[in-house]
């Protein structure tokens, strides 16, 4: 059958499939990525497009969709840091992803990275990161960062995985 693709568990799907539908079989972490804006405010979203470049140079990856309200902000700020959440952290996973973006942090504990970019308190890791190199992709900035500091812990980390979230290790 031409432009379509059999699973081995039966499911049939058009070539035209769902590119979201498709990534949600993939399971993925879940950050949050953190920066400043102009005035010293923190501002942050939730990120599951996060991955390791490079050992040397230490480069990290993040995509961030142009419409976010953080997006600007963030590349002018020349910096970011990426909590890595942990388990217990879906609510701050939820809440960092939902609209209005203003007022996020408004009741969550955090503290200042090297860089002063905000770290989640309670987070399973955490890198605070310089932009080294950003390129637009379709709908989206591809944002690899330079890591100057980071910190990590023995709690397990938060998964997203068709959409809910769990944890993961231990």
């Amino acid at each position: 059958m031409e432009g379509v693709e059999k699973g081995a568990r039966g499911h049939s799907r058009s070539a035209e499939i769902s590119l979201r539908t498709v990534m949600s079989c993939f399971p993925t972490g879940v950050t949050v990525v953190g920066t400043r804006d102009a005035e010293g405010q923190p501002l942050g979203l939730t990120v599951n497009s996060f991955t390791s470049v490079s050992l040397e140079p230490p480069l990290v990856l993040i995509c961030i969709n142009r419409d976010a309200n953080t997006h600007d902000p963030l590349l002018v700020a020349g910096g970011f840091t990426v909590s890595i959440l942990s388990a217990p952290q879906a609510e701050v996973a939820a809440r960092f992803a939902t609209r209005p973006s203003l007022g996020r942090f408004d009741g969550v504990e955090w503290r200042p990275a090297p860089s002063g970019n905000p770290v989640l308190a309670g987070c399973a890791a955490w890198l605070d990161c310089s932009i080294h190199e950003a390129v637009t992709a379709g709908d989206h900035t591809i944002i690899l960062g330079r890591t100057v500091a980071a910190h990590w812990t023995d709690q397990p980390a938060l998964l997203f995985h068709r959409g809910a979230l769990g944890p993961v290790g231990g």
